[in-house]
């Protein structure tokens, strides 16, 4: 991590200057921020991350974080003697994968994040999908990418069948700063894991969001040369799909994103979680970082 030179009274109060339009444009305005890869992992990422979303809630913007785990899943399950098995961007999760999951996410991951939010000055409250009834699911039914008649079962990995966003707009309006772990419940109180990117896209269209913002650890979507992809259309993105370009876990991310463009939210991008403040430079500025995902 390098660090950033020091400026001038002057220059701080230019760039101040320049983010206003942004904060009257957006104040008021939800985002959805899919939080993970290295800026989970990273300390100085971790903590530029809070003091951003900290940041945001402070001039009127109302983020809410949506956090995978894989790498902390991964880490246990092999301390565990058990290996992860991925389908086409899903882990497999049976019974006993599906208490690491709890375990990670509910716990050890969103009361990291919590903590680093209240740190930074914020007042951030850690949901999964049972409270307040937010995310009912169902058994995912995992159809082949290349033979539709095949089915994979992928275990307790569950599909949105609804979410309630009532407890995240009561937290909302109160101040406080919703850390949402991706667990569903099913109709006989049965746990599901969800993919963070698909919870973060479907919420930010219950929501009615204004951004959805995914970060990554890459730059943001990359063609076979490995050169960023700037803006995608929903067009563009079925080439990739078919092409193999996009392939793996940006399936769901990328799938995702499209459904949220389609649904009504105004902009979403997926963004490089490496870079330092990354989530400030994107809304608060006229600077492009990562992917724009677009319907149309």
């Amino acid at each position: 991590m390098t660090q950033t030179p020091s400026l001038l009274p002057g220059d701080q109060a230019n760039i101040l200057a320049k983010a206003l339009p942004y904060i009257r444009k957006f104040h008021g305005k939800t985002m959805v921020i899919k939080y993970g890869g290295n800026a989970m992992t990273d300390p100085a990422l971790q903590q530029a991350f809070a003091e951003d979303v900290v940041l945001l809630k402070l001039v009127g913007i109302n983020p809410v974080v949506v956090h995978g785990g894989g790498p902390q899943i991964e880490g246990l399950l092999k301390r565990l003697g058990k290996k992860g098995e991925f389908i086409q961007g899903m882990r497999v999760t049976d019974a006993e994968t599906m208490e690491v999951v709890e375990w990670v996410l509910a716990g050890e991951v969103q009361q990291d994040i919590v903590g680093l939010i209240n740190h930074a000055g914020g007042k951030a409250v850690g949901l999964t999908g049972r409270d307040g009834g937010l995310i009912r699911a169902q058994k995912l039914k995992m159809v082949d990418n290349a033979d539709a008649s095949k089915e994979h079962d992928v275990g307790q990995v569950g599909d949105i069948v609804s979410i309630d966003p009532s407890v995240v707009k009561a937290l909302q309006e109160d101040a406080f700063i919703p850390v949402i772990s991706p667990i569903g419940f099913g109709e006989h109180n049965e746990s599901y894991n969800i993919n963070a990117d698909v919870v973060a896209a479907k919420l930010a269209t219950v929501l009615k969001a204004e951004k959805l913002m995914m970060l990554t650890n890459i730059s943001g979507v990359l063609n076979k040369a490995g050169e960023l992809l700037t803006d995608l259309t929903a067009k563009r993105i079925d080439e990739l799909f078919l092409d193999g370009t996009i392939s793996g876990g940006m399936l769901p991310k990328i799938a995702g994103a499209l459904d949220a463009a389609k649904s009504g939210v105004n902009s979403v991008h997926i963004i490089d979680g490496r870079v330092p403040h990354v989530l400030l430079l994107e809304i608060l500025t006229d600077q492009a970082f990562g992917t724009m995902i677009r319907s149309h």
